[in-house]
């Protein structure tokens, strides 16, 4: 019973995230072999300020990136 929980920068499209999803749930059926009926994904959307790497946030390397 694969539970597949992803968090993912705000910021895609509802296609996007739906696409995502879809990729993940045929990965587990294809992968280990998970009846699809059996198959939870959850997509967390985090806002860009509230992740950081290297103790800058996305948010600040998406603004740095635009004035450069």
């Amino acid at each position: 019973m694969p539970l597949i929980d992803v968090s993912i920068a705000r910021g895609r499209s509802p296609e996007q995230l739906r696409d995502l999803m879809d990729a993940l749930h045929q990965a587990a059926v294809t992968t280990v072999d998970a009846a699809p009926e059996n198959i939870t994904v959850i997509v967390r959307e985090v806002e860009r300020e509230h992740w950081s790497r290297q103790n800058v946030t996305i948010a600040e390397r998406d603004a740095y990136s635009a004035s450069h």
